[in-house]
């Protein structure tokens, strides 16, 4: 696979088709691999992809950087990435021309403790989100690089993190406020979950604003919950489960739960919608039809 990657990536810079490539390398330490960008064909030989890229690499195209500015760009994306792009697509952040997809097949990619050996990931040596993954294969790419991997999901939204997400929503009313809030409490408002987030790309975030101040600066209780409502709220029918807010909150705030708990009533108010799957979908907090549901007020 990674020879095929470097040779496509090297041609396209060749050619004068991309202008960037973004991809991963080897990391500093051994086992992790990081972020890299490849500016000539020489540089395309450090590319690499194993079961340690797991940084959804879609940040990158966001306003938040330039390197759209620059010309075309290509990028190594896995399934799960790849439905990151389908939604930003959709918000209008970029349109599918302006960016090549180097599609790579993926069998999961490593939890967060653990450092790759080489050797086939177990099934608990798997981030969770590779538990329910049903994009393995990736259905939308310019080139695909790897052999075909079957996915071992079952139905949506069930296994993995969604038993999870289920158990949460069986306690009573008191228990998941106790729940939430004992997690919320260890939040330091560092706001690691807005700055590796692909969906999070606003200009001004609400946290940055004073007049009125929405979100209070200090890391107490109830600051620490209006932020965390209030990124959810924006999250949802948005986030396509990349887990890069979970894998790195220092406090392990457990933010995939409540996520998926959002994407699980989406996909129960609004027909299965999944965020990243329906494209050509408009998504349902942005439309407006007379026969909404309105069973959710109360």
């Amino acid at each position: 696979m990674m020879e095929s990657l470097r040779s496509k990536a090297k041609e396209l810079l060749q050619s004068g088709d991309v202008t960037t490539i973004i991809g991963y390398a080897a990391g500093t330490k051994k086992g992790k691999t990081k972020p890299y960008f490849a500016y000539t064909p020489e540089e395309c030989e450090k590319l690499i992809f194993t079961p340690a890229c797991v940084n959804n690499l879609v940040i990158y195209l966001t306003r938040k950087f330039d390197f759209m500015k620059k010309g075309k760009v290509a990028i190594v994306a896995k399934g799960c990435d790849i439905k990151t792009i389908n939604v930003l697509i959709q918000e209008n952040q970029f349109k599918r021309e302006d960016i090549l997809i180097l599609g790579v097949t993926c069998d999961g990619v490593v939890d967060k403790e653990v450092v790759y050996d080489g050797n086939t990931l177990s099934d608990d040596e798997k981030s969770i989100k590779c538990i329910t993954c049903d994009v393995n294969t990736p259905t939308d790419f310019d080139h695909l690089f790897g052999e075909g991997v079957e996915s071992n999901a079952l139905e949506p939204m069930t296994g993995g993190i969604y038993d999870e997400v289920d158990r949460v929503r069986g306690l009573s009313q008191s228990e998941k406020w106790n729940y939430w809030m004992e997690h919320f409490d260890r939040c330091i408002k560092c706001y690691a979950c807005k700055k590796v987030c692909p969906l999070c790309y606003c200009d001004v975030c609400i946290t940055e604003k004073n007049r009125p101040q929405w979100i209070e600066t200090s890391a107490h209780s109830r600051g620490n919950y209006a932020w965390n409502i209030k990124r959810a709220m924006d999250l949802s029918g948005r986030c396509t489960f990349c887990g890069e807010c979970d894998r790195s909150c220092p406090a392990e705030i457990p933010l995939n739960v409540i996520n998926q708990e959002m994407s699980k009533l989406n996909y129960e108010a609004f027909e299965g919608y999944r965020a990243g799957y329906q494209t050509e979908e408009i998504p349902p907090f942005v439309s407006f039809k007379e026969d909404d549901k309105e069973d959710f007020i109360r």
